[in-house]
Formats: structure tokens, C-alpha cells, sequence
């Protein structure tokens, strides 16, 4: 078979009881540092060039991070020319660590600190890789001869930064693959490398243990990084890093539940640009903590700019479905979805505690419009018409109508099979419900109440028709104008009238006319609806008991007509 699990298998466990992790909370952001400029560069077919960089890295540092890895100067030109021309023109902010990585070798870490010379702070990140795999079957080494190679880079990385005082230099070493790496062992490297740096006498150390591959479940990582927290020494003298890969999918988990088990600090990429799956996506992270009621440290509300750039200088499409940045995050199809939205929203008040059912922020605090939340489908139930109809258009309509335009819609995304827009759905609406049949327009309407006997009665003139027919004149009584319509169109066609639902509303400002009334009614045991607006209640009431008569009256007469 070629399919074969069998050639696999777990990865072990750590056996620690005592483990805290599970139990904590994240209550403040972890330090972030963007790798887009060089893991997320690195992982590019058409890596970014130097002005690429520079738009790159302005946007960074507008969003507010604070430590910007930005090349691997000694591999690439590029890079170095492009870390000359921040520090030569003065482009990093005096609060902004840039950073760069360097292999464990002497004349790769002395062209790395040439690129650096002037900066005013600076992170030189040394590595080498510590699991059973590369040391016996890359590197051909054991343990003593793997930590030699970080101790020995740990030392040449202190020498020549004593040879440039003027930078404000942190040492940071990442145990290369540390997560296929025997815990233990990644302590000893570790200890090592602090033993030459000296955390405890003022040197500031990042040590970043990198998930270089994700070989494990999260909570495996996250025991990883704890044991890391209790044995190394000097932990209080160093800032512990993680740097998660998504290889099954779970970067973001991982780091987060890193954090929870002492890690300070976080690199990741800006929606997790990265070799093979990518890395750990800073936008979701970020997020993440802001839909809990954390200030992330890094202002995410400008998202279309943010996608929009990333897209530009990669080349990479971000999927519509992208947590809190894909065009489709916020969007609601699902009928169910659609109305416990609509519901939600139109309680919530500025200044409330946002618990909008299906979205775990506000749409509007990363630039989005609630326009993009509710969209029309074949899945769409009344709650997502009535939501486009309300938002769009300011026609409100009562449940019953809602189900009954739901229908219709639902049968034009059925045929089609795809979205229907708020536009489609409103000219539905004007077509079905609001048009007036030919010859069935108001013209006017008398209204007067009787006295004597029948006191209270109102006697009803009204007049209907086209501009182009001749008018025709209804007479009628009832308890009020509705009534007396009804009566007078019994009178003439000689069928059953019978008003069987009704709802009127007043229209906002905005709107030539002042009152919108819905109607359904029952001629001849047939059921139709009808709306109008006009510029009073009663007006608008009587012409929508006309369209819908009048719609009934018309079908019936093309019905005879097709069967004679």
C-alpha cells in the first residue's frame, strides 16, 4: 500500500503530573515579533525586493509591533542592503527592535553584525538544530558536539558585539526543531548558551523554542515549553519565545497554549505566510485575545489594508473563509444564522458588551460593514431578507410577510444557484407585492360616517384606475375604510372578500411617502399579499387591499382566458 500509516509513529509524551498550564489564562499579550520579512519571505517563489521590504516593514511598524525580524542578511544580499538602508536612512523608530538570523558559524555571524553596524537596537538570532534527527542523520553529530556548535556561536556572537557598543544588542537562540527535540537535552543546550551570554548580569536573552515542524498535538508543546520554564536556569533573566509552524493545523493553538505555560513572547507572520503550511498567523493571534476583551498591542482595524498588502507582495490569495480577514468571515447565508444575527443586532446598543449570536466581534472593528454580514443564498430563511430589505432599504415587514417573500426569493437562489443580492431581493419585493395591477389604482377615496341608525357606519366613495382608463367608482359600508372597501368589492365581483392579515407602519423621513401598510387577503378562497405606501394610513391601506384584489382578478382572468 502506498497509503501506509505504518511507517509513522507518535510522538512521545512528557510525563509531567505536576503540569499548570491547563488551569491558566491568558490575560495580556505575549511580546510579538513579525518574521514576515524572513521566514515569510523565505518561503516566497518570487522572494520581496528591497522596496517591497520597505513597505513592508512601514505597515509593521504602523500596526505597532515592536520587534521586526527583517532578513538573513549573511544568505542574501537583498537582505542586507535592505538592513543597511533602515539603519542608513533612519527608517526604524527608536522603540523598534529589528532583528536578523544567522546560522552557528563564525563568518556568517561577522557579515550579520556588518549589516547591523550603526543600529540603534538590535536582535541577533543565532540556530542550530538540536533533535535526534538532524544530529545523526544532517549533522552527524551527538549531544556534546550539537551543544559545542551553540556554545561556540554564543561566543562569537558576544565577542563582536563588543566590538559595536553603540547598539543596544539581545541575543536570541533557538534549539532548532526544540519540538522533536528531547526536553532535556533542549534545557542543556539552553543553559549553555546562557552560561556564555550571561542573562544574570544584564545581557538581555531571548531563547525562542520553535515548533520548526509541528510534530505533536498542542498540549504536548505546551508541556515542552513549561518543562523549559522550570529547569533552565536564570529563567528570570530571560524572555522565552516560541515560534510555531501549522503543519497540522494548529500554530495558533500551539502558541497560545504556550503562553499559558510561561512563554513571553511569540513570532508568527502576518496571516501566516510560511514554508510548507506557514507560519503562526499573528492576525488570528491577535485577535483572538481582542474578541476576549484584550488589547492585543497591535492595532488590527484597518484589516482590508492589511490583506490587501500582504496579497500585493506575496502573491498569495488569503482564503475567503480566513479567520477574522477572509471576505466570507462575517457573512451569514443560513436562515437559522441570518435571523438570530438580524435579532441580536437590532438590540445592541453603542457601549454594550457585544453577544451578537455567530460573530465573536464586531464586524466594524476591523473596517467591515455590516452590509458583508447578511447575504441571500438558497440556505436563506426570512430572517435574511428581511435583514437586506431593512438594512438597505428601510422596509420593515411583519413576520408573516417575511416567510412569504423568503419563499420567493429562495426559489430565484434555487434556479440560479448562487447569491442574490439586496437589489435582486427588493426589485422582487416591488414586483410581488408593491406593484399595482392595471387599472387598479387608488384616485381618491370619501369617507363619511353615518348617524341615525346606523351611527358610527362609515359610507365609502372611492375611485380607482389608470391615468390612461376610465375611473371606476366603488361604493361601500363597513366599521371603518377597510371595511367599506371590502364591501364595495364584494358589491362589484361578486366574490368573498375577507381581509385576513394586516399590518401598517410609519415610514422614516427619508421616504416620499409616510405610511406602509401590508396586507393579506382571501378572494374566493383564494390567498393573496399586497404592500403600499402612501402618503397617509388610510391611503396606503386601500391601495394595498386593491393590489391585492386586483392580482387575484388578473390571474383569474388569464386563467379563463387559457381555457377558453
Amino acid at each position: 500500500m502506498s497509503f501506509d500509516h505504518r511507517k509513522y509513529r507518535p510522538v512521545p509524551v512528557i510525563d509531567k503530573p505536576d503540569r499548570r498550564w491547563p488551569s491558566q489564562r491568558i490575560e495580556k499579550a505575549p511580546l510579538w515579533a513579525a518574521v514576515d520579512l524572513r521566514d515569510g519571505n523565505q518561503a516566497l517563489i518570487k522572494p520581496m525586493s528591497v522596496a517591497q521590504k520597505r513597505r513592508f516593514f512601514q505597515m509593521l511598524v504602523e500596526l505597532g509591533f515592536k520587534e521586526i525580524e527583517v532578513g538573513f542578511p549573511s544568505a542574501s544580499q537583498i537582505d542586507f542592503d535592505f538592513c543597511r538602508a533602515l539603519i542608513e536612512e533612519d527608517l526604524v523608530p527608536d522603540d523598534v527592535h529589528i532583528q536578523v538570523l544567522t546560522q552557528a558559524r563564525e563568518e556568517l555571524i561577522a557579515r550579520t553584525f556588518e549589516s547591523l553596524k550603526g543600529a540603534k537596537n538590535a536582535v541577533v538570532h543565532i540556530y542550530n538544530a538540536t533533535s535526534p534527527t538532524f544530529r545523526e542523520q544532517v549533522f552527524n553529530v551527538d549531544r556534546e558536539g550539537c551543544k559545542a556548535i551553540a556554545v561556540k556561536a554564543a561566543g562569537w556572537v558576544k565577542e563582536y558585539a563588543a566590538k559595536q557598543p553603540e547598539t543596544h544588542w539581545t541575543f536570541q537562540y533557538s534549539p532548532e526543531t526544540f519540538s522533536a527535540t528531547e526536553t532535556d537535552f533542549a534545557v542543556e543546550v539552553i543553559d549553555a548558551v546562557n552560561a556564555v551570554w550571561r542573562p544574570d548580569q544584564g545581557q538581555r536573552v531571548i531563547i525562542n523554542l520553535p515548533a520548526t515542524v509541528e510534530v505533536s498535538t498542542p498540549n504536548v508543546f505546551a508541556d515542552q515549553v513549561e518543562t523549559v520554564n522550570d529547569r533552565i536556569q536564570h529563567r528570570d533573566h530571560v524572555i522565552i519565545s516560541v515560534h510555531t509552524h501549522d503543519d497540522r493545523g494548529c500554530g495558533v493553538a500551539a502558541a497560545e497554549l504556550a503562553v499559558m505555560a510561561g512563554a513571553d513572547r511569540v513570532e508568527g507572520t502576518l496571516l501566516g505566510n510560511g514554508e510548507r503550511t506557514g507560519n503562526m498567523d499573528l492576525v488570528t493571534a491577535g485577535m483572538n485575545l481582542y474578541s476576549q476583551g484584550i488589547d492585543p498591542q497591535i492595532d488590527f482595524s484597518r484589516m482590508k489594508e492589511i490583506v490587501a498588502l500582504v496579497e500585493e507582495i506575496t502573491d498569495i490569495q488569503t482564503h475567503p473563509r480566513h479567520p477574522y480577514a477572509g471576505d466570507l468571515v462575517f457573512s451569514a447565508f443560513s436562515g437559522s444564522h441570518q435571523d438570530a444575527i438580524r435579532k441580536c443586532l437590532a438590540r445592541y446598543q453603542e457601549g454594550d458588551i457585544w453577544t451578537v449570536a455567530y460573530l465573536p466581534i464586531d464586524p466594524a472593528d476591523v473596517g467591515r460593514r455590516y452590509e458583508e454580514v447578511v447575504r441571500i443564498n438558497s440556505q436563506s430563511g426570512k430572517g435574511g431578507v428581511a435583514h437586506v430589505l431593512e438594512r438597505d432599504f428601510g422596509i420593515d415587514l411583519p413576520r408573516w410577510l417575511q416567510q412569504e417573500l423568503a419563499g420567493v426569493v429562495q426559489q430565484d437562489a434555487e434556479q440560479d444557484g448562487g447569491e442574490i443580492t439586496s437589489e435582486r431581493v427588493h426589485r422582487r419585493f416591488n414586483s410581488d407585492y408593491l406593484s399595482v395591477p392595471m387599472g387598479w389604482t387608488l384616485r381618491s377615496y370619501d369617507l363619511n360616517r353615518n348617524a341615525g341608525p346606523e351611527k358610527g357606519a362609515v359610507q365609502a366613495q372611492i375611485s380607482i384606475g389608470d391615468s390612461s382608463q376610465p375611473v371606476t367608482l366603488l361604493s361601500g359600508r363597513g366599521d371603518g375604510a377597510m371595511s367599506a372597501l371590502v364591501d364595495a368589492l364584494n358589491r362589484r365581483i361578486a366574490s368573498d372578500v375577507k381581509v385576513v392579515s394586516f399590518d401598517e407602519y410609519s415610514l422614516g423621513d427619508n421616504t416620499e411617502a409616510n405610511a406602509m401598510a401590508c396586507i393579506r387577503v382571501q378572494v374566493g378562497g383564494v390567498t393573496q399579499s399586497a404592500v403600499a405606501m402612501a402618503s397617509d394610513t388610510t391611503a396606503a391601506a386601500l391601495q394595498a387591499i386593491l393590489s391585492a384584489v386586483g392580482r387575484v382578478e388578473a390571474a383569474s382572468t388569464v386563467a379563463r382566458a387559457a381555457d377558453a
